[in-house]
């Protein structure tokens, strides 16, 4: 269903479906966040940097006298526009600085956190426990304001289910197929096998148990370059 294609940020094959292909710069590929096109958006979408890594950007943004040239890249939220994510949850979602239990799997309670939005899936510095062994994230529960830790061994996920799944194409594929499969923006991509539900669901499960698969976050499913589509982590 899904060849090879050579690598472009955006090509229309002979069937007039457009496509969508990572940059050539992967580490600043921002395909991740576009799985929500649909092919009527992809239509009159332009990506003019995609074919070039981002020092060759830069070299061309000096060439033209732009003052993004030398412009430090983004390292936070860009569109809080340098306020510290905390003054901005505070102001829109408040319930999520609140302190509450941090439990074990097991449901037992053994400390407090300062706050859900302060901690990541998977983070094991900053916990603050006494435990005889190394303690990380397992998931949040956001109803109960409860964060729930465990062992390494407990961390990682064999499946999961994406749903509001979009596919580029415009078609749901009628079969399982392999795909490289990104969990979150800076996550490296895994191998799986991704199978289409009903209800824009889609069903993925890992080669191997994956790290930091956490709800809310975005599945997006790859093959080669080539960006298939995506959902969200149920």
């Amino acid at each position: 269903m899904y060849g090879n294609r050579t690598l472009r940020r955006k090509q229309t094959p002979d069937d007039g479906r457009h496509e969508l292909l990572r940059a050539v710069d992967h580490s600043k590929d921002q395909s991740y966040v576009l799985h929500v096109l649909r092919q009527h958006q992809l239509a009159h979408a332009l990506f003019p940097v995609g074919e070039f890594p981002k020092p060759e950007i830069r070299r061309l943004a000096a060439d033209f006298g732009l003052p993004t040239a030398s412009r430090a890249d983004s390292q936070d939220l860009c569109f809080l526009a340098g306020d510290d994510y905390r003054n901005f949850l505070n102001r829109n979602a408040s319930e999520m600085l609140k302190p509450g239990e941090i439990v074990t799997t097991a449901g037992k309670s053994i400390g407090q956190h300062s706050g859900l939005a302060n901690y990541t899936i998977g983070q094991r510095k900053g916990l603050n426990l006494a435990s005889p062994v190394p303690l990380y994230v397992i998931t949040k529960q956001a109803a109960q304001n409860t964060l729930v830790v465990g062992t390494l061994e407990e961390l990682g996920f064999t499946e999961l289910i994406a749903r509001d799944v979009n596919w580029l194409s415009g078609e749901t594929p009628r079969e399982t197929f392999r795909a490289l499969v990104k969990i979150r923006y800076s996550a490296k991509e895994v191998e799986a096998l991704v199978s289409p539900l009903e209800g824009d669901q889609a069903s993925v499960k890992f080669d191997a148990p994956a790290r930091d698969v956490t709800a809310g976050q975005a599945a997006v499913f790859y093959q080669d370059e080539l960006m298939l589509g995506g959902g969200i982590i149920s």
